[in-house]
């Protein structure tokens, strides 16, 4: 049984457990990872705005257990359900979440709300969580967490594993160890099996590791990312402007920063806006209105083609089989620029490429395209030549060649000139790519048949 098909059963046998029998509703829930359950609970408010019943099915799961499932729900769903909790119950909840969740649902109340809890919370979990809640959205510090395992430098190992044992339980992770000095600075770091391993009485100076890998709690959330894959990190520490250890970023944070990013870079690839809430919960309007500008701007950029095509409208008369092959060449000059954008977005993405590497690229991709233009040639070729004759299959022959060589060149340059005027490249691809390729396309075909076929 697959995952989604074993979901379904659950849930349809949860609804029954709710209505008639609240001790197997109970043995049901044990069974279920707090992932599952999340998941379960989006798709009965989806589907079938089950409100009541998901607010019920929570009611039954222990404390640590609900805020465990409340970090795993998206953020539409918290702001939904925390509107039918009192403050008392909200505040429950919040205290067993880890800081990094505790922080997102936060920032998800409202002033007064936000207030009110802020109220009835103790001073130092109070800082800490207006602290952790004003990092800029899409930062370090707006993904980092304060549950980590630091200790005083200067101790021995078995002083250290003292320590380890007495923070451990409130730690998101306890696999990185890190060291701090007196006033707070991140000093080194070593992992739990180097600790557990190591003699007693050896200090934590003569094992740790000084020059530690971090970031800054300003730094944007895929270069953290970017960095957490390029050394295989479990979690990378962050600091912030005095150098001080104030969190960190753990590998299953990264990978949903990498998700959104992903999802995100899709959509501008295709000319959209970033959707917070996903297609099937954004409002008609926000579908609308963050697909709307550039489907307008493309248009006016497709009044290119059509001028071109004006302009050569005597040979396009003379010559009528000429218009069967305008989509073929458009079409194959746009797909081949659009493979060059998303080559060198993703390439640019990940840092596999970079503006140095611009030269490079360009020679490459001269004798890819001319290598992929003459292939799609050859391909064509029989079809000009019955349509036209001899003439017409140079026409179309020259035209590919040249179509998809710039077609390549255009989506390989783009995305490098919007990255250096600080634009994101991932707006190079798809639908503006295309509509270059259209207008371009139609000049350089109609050029070469207007000096090859006129007269004849």
């Amino acid at each position: 049984m697959t995952l989604e098909n074993a979901l379904h059963t659950h849930k349809a046998m949860l609804l029954v457990a709710l209505e008639q029998d609240p001790k197997e509703l109970t043995r049901l829930l044990e069974e279920l990872r707090a992932a599952d359950i999340a998941e379960l609970l989006e798709d009965l408010v989806d589907q079938q705005d089950e409100m009541p019943s998901v607010l019920s099915l929570l009611e039954h799961l222990p404390l640590t257990r609900r805020a465990h499932v409340y970090g795993f729900l998206p953020g539409w769903l918290q702001a939904r359900l925390v509107d039918q909790l009192s403050d008392e119950a909200l505040l429950a909840i919040l205290e067993e979440m880890s800081s990094d969740d505790r922080a997102d649902l936060y920032n998800l109340l409202g002033e007064d709300r936000r207030e009110a809890l802020l109220r009835r919370m103790a001073h130092r979990e109070r800082e800490e969580l207006k602290r952790l809640a004003s990092y800029e959205e899409g930062t370090a510090g707006a993904v980092m967490t304060s549950n980590y395992v630091a200790i005083p430098s200067g101790l021995t190992a078995s002083q250290a594993l003292l320590r380890v044992r007495q923070t451990a339980p409130d730690a998101e992770t306890v696999y990185q160890i890190y060291i701090v000095d007196e006033q707070g600075h991140l000093a080194g770091t070593l992992s739990l099996r180097q600790l557990l391993i190591a003699r007693p009485s050896a200090y934590l100076d003569e094992l740790m590791i000084k020059d530690v890998i971090h970031t800054q709690v300003e730094t944007l959330q895929e270069e953290v990312a970017r960095l957490v894959a390029r050394y295989d990190l479990l979690a990378v520490p962050v600091v912030d402007e005095n150098e001080l250890l104030v969190g960190i970023v753990t590998h299953d944070d990264v990978i949903d920063v990498i998700q959104a990013e992903a999802t995100e870079d899709i959509h501008k690839g295709a000319s959209v806006g970033n959707l917070e809430d996903g297609v099937s919960r954004s409002p008609l309007w926000n579908l609308y209105r963050k697909r709307v500008a550039w489907l307008v701007l493309l248009v006016f950029g497709n009044l290119f083609s059509g001028a071109g095509i004006a302009y050569f409208e005597d040979i396009i008369a003379a010559q009528v089989a000429l218009v069967f092959f305008l989509p073929l060449l458009i079409d194959s000059g746009g797909n081949a620029g659009a493979q060059a954008s998303t080559l060198t977005v993703r390439g640019l993405a990940t840092g596999d490429i970079a503006f140095k590497d611009w030269g490079k690229l360009l020679g490459r991709e001269l004798l890819i395209a001319a290598a992929l233009g003459m292939t799609m040639a050859l391909a064509v070729s029989p079809i000009g030549f019955m349509r036209g004759g001899e003439m017409l299959m140079i026409v179309v022959a020259m035209s590919m060649t040249i179509i998809v060589l710039t077609g390549s060149l255009v989506g390989l340059c783009l995305p490098f000139v919007l990255d250096r005027l600080g634009w994101d490249p991932a707006t190079a691809s798809g639908p503006l790519v295309t509509t270059l390729i259209d207008s371009f396309g139609v000049i350089i075909y109609f050029g070469i048949a207007t000096i090859l076929l006129t007269n004849i």
